[in-house]
């Protein structure tokens, strides 16, 4: 059986690009806009555009237990906005973070911001497995600052390195957006679905 992916509408972004892109991967997905169906996922999505309080809105009254439940062990995947909510804090907002990467999320420093456009990811993850071109897509003026070990790839933007490819448990983070970064995003895509399907 495929594996069933719980995509989360928390009313941010488009979803139709990562939907797409997953299910030509192998997986089925279920688009959920009630987030306490996340609490039954077998394995979890959080999607990528938009600002960290209305994202966290509707997240919100399940924040502990979605914490829990990551934390125990369900693969997740979480892309931009859907990784940096993983945080306890972000310096966008004022709401509180799902809180399972420990840290918080801060501004990008550079010339240009927003970083938008192709930028390398270095990382030996085994998610990067089969990936040639670690050129990735970017859209984004905050990133994350773990204050744990959890960081598996970095990026360098404008001379400095910043972290941009997070796990743990089992949860995964991208700054970058696979599902928008051609046959290397796919390739990632298809390993994290093999990597969820492996921990179940």
């Amino acid at each position: 059986m495929p594996l069933n992916i719980t995509l989360t509408d928390y009313g941010v972004g488009n979803l139709y690009s990562i939907r797409r892109s997953l299910e030509n991967c192998g997986a089925e997905v279920t688009v959920v806009r009630d987030m306490k169906e996340v609490l039954d996922a077998e394995c979890v999505v959080f999607p990528g555009v938009g600002a960290f309080d209305k994202t966290m809105e509707k997240l919100q009254p399940y924040r502990e237990d979605i914490r829990e439940k990551l934390l125990s062990g369900t693969p997740a995947l979480g892309i931009c906005i859907g990784m940096q909510i993983m945080y306890n804090s972000s310096a966008e907002g004022t709401t509180p973070g799902l809180g399972v990467f420990d840290g918080d999320v801060v501004p990008l420093v550079g010339k240009v911001i927003p970083h938008m456009g192709w930028n390398q990811v270095v990382s030996d993850d085994p998610l990067m497995d089969g990936v040639g071109d670690r050129n990735f897509y970017f859209a984004h003026s905050f990133r994350g600052n773990p204050s744990e070990d959890i960081t598996i790839g970095t990026t360098e933007y404008e001379g400095t390195e910043i972290p941009t490819f997070f796990r743990k448990a089992n949860t995964y983070g991208t700054q970058f957006h696979p599902e928008k970064s051609s046959t290397s995003g796919m390739a990632v895509l298809r390993n994290f679905i093999s990597f969820a399907e492996s921990v179940l």
